[in-house]
């Protein structure tokens, strides 16, 4: 999953960016409107994070563009106007929830994984397949009962393989859906962390490498 986190309060905008990033789910940053919608132009995103009150370029008008544009990406404001009218025009704007701060994080992150949900074909909370079970809500990964304890980009490049459900996942697709932008190893994060995740998974492999073309978990064990 990947998130754009746009507020122009640095060390909020930091903070939530950090616990998202913990909770496996990449996260890039912009501090204002337009560098918003330059990364939204040129990036593909689940959920865009919103504050209304933004230097350069007001948050709404990021919405109606965000909308007018038709893009996929899901809109969460985050805002500190909270009152009932700025909810109903935040809405009303396009945004597909609003959130007033200040804000309890488990619920910012349990909006954001249903958003996320929504943008996308809908799979359940649950996956299984090949003995693993992935729950997202938990983050927590099993294989044949026995618990793994996987990094958070190790989680979150197993769940984007098994959210394929046995389909071929790039590479290039891997970076996009979980680094964030500028991280300096992302020439070699995909094999790296297919490596770490491998051995973690244990025998029989379950993650095949499909030559020439990227990834996949095998459909059966």
């Amino acid at each position: 999953m990947r998130v754009l986190l746009v507020d122009d309060e640095e060390f909020l905008a930091e903070t939530v960016a950090d616990g998202l990033r913990h909770d496996a789910i990449a996260v890039d940053v912009a501090y204002d409107g337009l560098t918003a919608l330059d990364k939204l132009r040129f990036g593909a995103y689940d959920v865009l994070i919103l504050d209304r009150d933004l230097p350069g370029l007001h948050g709404d008008e990021v919405c109606r563009r965000v909308v007018r544009q038709r893009l996929l990406t899901r809109i969460l404001m985050l805002t500190a106007a909270g009152d009932v009218r700025d909810r109903v025009h935040g809405l009303g704007l396009g945004s597909d929830d609003y959130l007033a701060k200040p804000f309890v994080y488990d619920e910012l992150l349990a909006r954001v994984l249903a958003l996320a949900r929504r943008a996308r074909p809908a799979l359940p909370p649950v996956i299984e397949r090949a003995g693993l079970v992935l729950d997202t809500a938990r983050r927590q990964v099993t294989r044949d009962g026995r618990f793994l304890a996987l990094s958070r980009k190790e989680f979150a490049v197993l769940e984007t393989l098994m959210r394929a459900d046995g389909a071929v996942v790039s590479g290039d697709d891997l970076i996009e859906q979980v680094w964030e932008e500028g991280t300096s190893y992302r020439t070699n994060a995909v094999r790296v962390t297919l490596s770490k995740l491998r051995a973690k998974l244990g025998d029989p492999p379950v993650v095949e490498t499909v030559p020439g073309c990227g990834y996949r978990v095998r459909a059966s064990r």
